[in-house]
């Protein structure tokens, strides 16, 4: 770290390393050597004696589980994980659940053991499934009992909706079961899945210390503070979002309903006087939209005083057109990554959430460069480059992959998030544009190069090549460019329902357009940015 007197005390910036430095007040965090695992870290920031609110309530029931019922289900879950399921330090979970009041249980009662866990969507196909098993290499799975049949065989499952796992919640709790493993927070505590830059998925390992740098700021929590979470806990954002309130004595009010219902999360705010609500952009297109065709919509969130939205863009028009139906509700944009444990910039009050366009300042602890991609240069502030990022939320790489994470991660920390991105004089960040070709679908991340693996295992099908075309309820849809084989009768009809009977329904083709050619590089790369225009004109042309 350069003196303070080296760094720009507006932007963070520091003429002499060429990098920018939060100015955030730093979060308290244990010297990291020292054995320490996330739930012990979490568990010691709770007051004493227990808060009797809620810790977690379930937004359809309204069934609560209170703070010191929550620490004796975890005992108690983490003492048969080690008695029963012999499970130990370095055993990876599968976990693969829609949201429910078990789920966040079960996170802190394997982390406990020393266990890894590893949540996937539950929704994805069977094939899917093995190959992030394949990647994890989970030794159990913990999963509902409708999508247990999608596992991969031989993986030994316990089903959370069974007598079974109910017993393990309120059977007898050893206080010393989260105390028999030595964890250091090294270790590795979750791996979740990820596009990373290049498209093929790949497995994030995140460590006990990079959870514990997810803690909110210092400072008291006001004693009526309410948080909502509508976003899949198996998603780094909902997976982070359903720890942190625990590190601060909140109450989290879970969604647990498969769908995003506009009407029910607004009832649930009212009924649980939410105070601060979690979305991704098509839920809050969904609200705004509702509240625009029902003025008594805005009433319902009274107590509503900040919208938290990450997992992909948010377009300023939806910014305007949300605040214009709930004036007294600012929106809190945020910035990160899988690898980067979630958010690692982000608009904090009022004031800052007024930077339309901004995804705010970087969080304590963050260092970022800003890199012309040509000449690999640092660049100062107010000029667009690919953004690198520095902390001790950095992940610790992908697993069994290190061609991988040297391709985006450094020998100095520094990881290449792929993104284009400027830092202004006053320090906020604003995402120009995407280098990585990923595309988001309602915050989902879908790679074209999946998709055109799977299009190119047609008999029908020479060359594909998948880009996402912008749309206002989703961000992107995935459409597909296809070169058919010679004498081969193609449709597109045909080839949609070819890629949905494989894949997850947000990864399905949404427009198809037959071509005689892909356009490419002298060095054979799809020119995607052309398909994208393409695709657009034709598109537009149709309507």
């Amino acid at each position: 770290m350069p003196s303070a007197a080296a760094v720009d005390p507006q932007s963070g910036y520091c003429a002499v390393t060429r990098t920018f430095h939060s100015l955030r007040a730093p979060i308290p965090l244990p010297p990291p050597s020292p054995p320490l695992s996330f739930p012990a870290f979490a568990f010691s920031l709770l007051p004493s004696p227990l808060p009797a609110h809620a810790a977690f309530l379930d937004a359809a029931t309204g069934e609560a589980v209170p703070f010191p019922a929550f620490l004796g289900q975890v005992r108690a879950l983490a003492t048969a994980l080690r008695a029963q399921l012999h499970i130990s330090r370095g055993d990876v979970a599968f976990v693969l659940a829609p949201p429910s009041l078990h789920i966040p249980v079960l996170y802190f009662a394997l982390m406990a053991v020393g266990a890894v866990v590893s949540p996937a969507n539950p929704a994805l196909t069977t094939g899917e499934l093995a190959h992030l098993a394949a990647l994890s290499k989970p030794s159990v799975a913990f999963a509902v009992s409708s999508a247990a049949g999608k596992l991969p065989p031989g993986l030994s499952a316990v089903l959370l909706d069974s007598p079974r796992f109910l017993s393990f919640l309120h059977g007898p709790g050893d206080a010393l079961a989260m105390d028999a493993a030595v964890i250091y927070q090294s270790d590795p505590a979750a791996i979740l899945y990820s596009s990373g830059t290049t498209g093929s998925a790949k497995a994030v390992v995140l460590t006990h210390r990079n959870l514990m740098t997810t803690r909110v700021l210092p400072g008291p929590a006001p004693p009526d503070e309410v948080l909502m979470l509508t976003v899949p806990l198996f998603h780094v954002y909902g997976f982070v979002f359903c720890l942190r309130p625990v590190m601060a004595a909140q109450t989290l009010v879970l969604h647990t309903a498969r769908r995003f219902d506009t009407r029910a999360v607004l009832a649930a705010v009212g009924r649980f006087r939410v105070t601060r609500l979690a979305l991704a952009p098509p839920a809050l297109l969904a609200i705004v939209r509702a509240a625009e065709d029902d003025k008594s919509v805005a009433a319902s969130a009274a107590t509503l005083q900040v919208v938290l939205c990450g997992g992909a863009a948010l377009s300023p028009e939806l910014i305007r057109r949300f605040s214009h139906k709930f004036p007294h509700v600012f929106v809190s944009q945020g910035y990160g990554l899988t690898e980067t444990t979630a958010g690692f910039c982000r608009s904090i009050g009022v004031e800052e959430s007024r930077r339309i366009g901004s995804v705010g300042r970087l969080s304590p602890g963050a260092e970022a460069k800003i890199i012309d991609p040509g000449t690999g240069d640092a660049l100062p502030p107010g000029v667009p480059g690919e953004l690198w990022v520095r902390g001790p939320f950095v992940m610790e790489g992908y697993l069994g992959d290190k061609e991988s994470t040297s391709e985006i991660l450094d020998s100095e920390g520094w990881l290449r998030t792929g993104d284009v991105c400027l830092i202004d004089k006053d320090g906020f960040l604003s995402v120009v544009d995407r280098l990585k070709e990923i595309i988001k679908y309602k915050g989902y991340q879908v790679a074209p190069t999946e998709l055109e693996d799977l299009l190119q295992t047609h008999p029908g099908i020479d060359e594909a090549a998948v880009v996402g075309y912008t749309d206002d309820q989703t961000g992107e849809l995935p459409v597909a460019f296809v070169v058919g084989r010679s004498g081969s009768n193609l449709h597109e009809a045909h080839i949609k329902d070819f890629v949905a009977k494989q894949v997850v329904h947000y990864k399905r083709i949404h427009r198809v357009f037959l071509v005689d050619s892909i356009p490419k590089n002298a060095a054979g790369k799809i020119l995607r940015k052309d398909l994208a225009k393409l695709a657009l004109h034709r598109i537009n042309a149709k309507l």
